[in-house]
């Protein structure tokens, strides 16, 4: 598994993140039973980019928690099966590895939801990267019925994980 992370902006979050990322990252690609390598790209950010990207790709004017950038599109979620290895198109030419997508998470956010919710940064950050590992893996939280297996398998995550 790769895992490219970049930082940006003053704000500083007070626990190894990249150690952090990469353990509940495994987990996510382990739990989903992804049959390949992977490759995921994680931007720490702060509020006014988030809010700018949220604005540009989203239409809401409002910084967010964290956004997702699936690069393939699941017939079913968490089902691997609709990736076209005859193409290739969906993995890296250099690497081999399935391009999964992009994460960026307000590293602002982490802190005062973490705050805000009475647990640590670094169990806030582990929870925000599950829930979008598995907005990579095509799951979604728009309806009912949706919302409620993401939420079960987030929990599962960060059980699996152990923060």
């Amino acid at each position: 598994m790769s895992l490219f992370i970049e930082e940006e902006g003053n704000t500083v979050l007070p626990f190894d993140t990249e150690a952090t990322a990469r353990l509940v990252v495994d987990a996510a690609l382990e739990y989903a039973d992804c049959p390949y390598e992977a490759e995921v790209n994680l931007l720490l950010t702060e509020n006014e980019e988030i809010h700018e990207m949220n604005l540009e790709q989203r239409e809401i004017d409002r910084a967010t928690d964290v956004l997702s950038f699936p690069m393939i599109e699941y017939e079913t979620p968490g089902d691997f099966s609709v990736i076209d290895e005859e193409t290739g198109e969906a993995f890296n030419p250099e690497t081999g590895e399935l391009m999964l997508g992009d994460i960026v998470i307000s590293k602002e956010k982490v802190l005062s939801q973490a705050e805000e919710y009475g647990h640590s940064p670094r169990r806030e950050y582990a929870f925000l990267i599950a829930h979008s590992m598995l907005h990579l893996f095509g799951y979604d939280h728009m309806v009912d019925e949706e919302r409620i297996v993401m939420e079960a398998k987030q929990r599962e995550i960060m059980e699996i994980v152990g923060i």
